[in-house]
């Protein structure tokens, strides 16, 4: 049988896990796309470092260089992270005629735009499925199971970070900083967990996730983010009372106006599939004109998981080894050609319904007051819940569920509202999605 040689750049988990499965599942493997794929060389930042695979076969170097200008390599994979020495690694591969598969999404979000030109230019495949959910294949659903419909949006919890944080939540009333704590014990969490915790990991796979959807460049500067850290116990529990989970989404829709690409806390019906899917799994939502709404579960990271992504992208790699790259999938699911640039909608315009939480004084005629500066700006109220304070002195609590009003509009009425004297501090204030094939 044929051989492929792979390098990899980067020998950690993902780097580990895929050598472990391809060794696993050779046999497999092999009968799938007529190769027997063998990772030769691999560089690590310390080639003594303990790994999780074995590495008998694999030359070590703590030179990507070498990687790359062995001749007898095809296929490069780059597990290394970041944007350089990462980009400039991938475009000399592309020089070489290498195809490379990568699990760097921020590298794709921000760049990609640039890498998939020159892979292009080079008649090499650029496969990035592990960028995104881990061992989800949602980069294939969309860009070929799909490929019948227009995307109308898609939604996603795809960091299982924030998933498992607002999950323990949920479930035992912890604070957020504790959860935290937990969830870096565990080794859910970096030391520094911005990347997870603010929403940066999901936006930059939502950017990929919305330009496969959509077809349009990508544009990674466009994408709203926001984090989980404000959000409280309290709040999730009345979001339950009201029949809701908060999960962490990122969500992406065309309207009238153009293109919404959005990641932020969000309340979702508890009777939508995707409001129970809890710990550290991810899933993704989208909703074609001709199919309706379809979802997508799993493992968003950990060694096997990813590594059956950036396998199965080997594995497409081969099959088309002896074609022009011409006569591939497009990158981006569109002809390269054919991408189309929408306006994007700021997030001022963008029209959701809200959760609202109001600390406020415990003494007649408050709720009459807030609710009479919402009906002068036409947002309505979809449900309401009061509570009293627990001890005297203490402030009242008001929850509201308004309708379809642009965050534009609300922020008008909520300035008003803190404005009285009634009001003590800020109204917290999360954005609600029904995710219905309707909206």
């Amino acid at each position: 049988m044929k051989v492929v040689k792979v390098g990899l750049l980067g020998l950690g988990t993902v780097g580990g896990g895929t050598v472990n499965v391809l060794e696993r599942n050779i046999e497999e493997i092999s009968r799938r796309c007529g190769y027997q794929v063998q990772v030769v060389k691999a560089s690590a930042r310390n080639i003594n470092a303990a790994r999780i695979c074995r590495t008998d076969a694999i030359q070590l170097t703590d030179d990507s260089n070498e990687v790359i200008n062995d001749p007898s390599i095809q296929i490069i994979v780059e597990l290394m992270g970041g944007h350089e020495p990462a980009k400039s690694l991938i475009l000399e591969a592309f020089k070489q005629g290498k195809h490379v598969v990568t699990a760097n999404k921020a590298l794709i979000a921000v760049h990609g735009n640039e890498l998939f030109a020159a892979a292009a230019k080079n008649n090499v495949t650029l496969a990035y499925e592990a960028a995104i959910a881990g061992g989800i294949p949602i980069v294939k659903a969309i860009r070929e199971g799909l490929s019948a419909n227009k995307i109308e949006w898609l939604a996603g919890i795809i960091n299982g970070t924030g998933n498992f944080i607002l999950t323990e939540m949920r479930n035992k009333g912890s604070a957020f900083e504790d959860v935290l704590k937990q969830a870096q014990a565990l080794g859910y969490a970096e030391a520094d967990p911005t990347f997870d915790v603010e929403g940066i990991d999901a936006a930059h796979k939502l950017c990929i996730l919305a330009s496969l959807a959509f077809g349009m460049p990508l544009n990674f500067n466009a994408v709203y983010t926001e984090g989980i850290s404000g959000v409280t116990p309290l709040d999730v529990t009345y979001a339950e009372e009201l029949g809701y989970r908060i999960k962490h989404l990122g969500i992406a829709r065309q309207n009238p106006n153009g293109v919404e690409m959005r990641v932020h806390p969000t309340l979702i019906p508890e009777k939508v599939l995707i409001a129970n899917v809890d710990g550290v799994m991810n899933a993704v939502m989208a909703n074609g004109n001709a199919v309706g709404s379809t979802m997508y579960y799993g493992p968003g990271a950990g060694a096997d998981a990813t590594a059956s992504a950036v396998v199965a992208d080997i594995v497409d790699i081969c099959r088309q080894l002896d074609s022009s790259a011409s006569s591939h999938v497009p990158a981006l699911g569109f002809l390269s050609d054919k991408l189309e640039t929408p306006a994007i909608v700021p997030i001022m315009d963008v029209r959701t319904a809200f959760y609202l939480r109001l600390s406020v004084q415990d003494k007649p005629g408050v709720l009459a007051a807030i609710t009479a500066i919402l009906a002068t700006n036409e947002i309505s109220m979809e449900a309401v819940l009061q509570k009293e304070p627990k001890q005297q002195g203490a402030d009242a609590q008001i929850i509201l569920m308004t309708n379809t009003v642009t965050e534009k509009s609300l922020l008008l009425a909520l300035n008003e509202i803190e404005s009285l004297d009634s009001c003590n501090g800020p109204a917290i204030r999360i954005r609600v999605e029904s995710l219905q094939e309707d909206t």
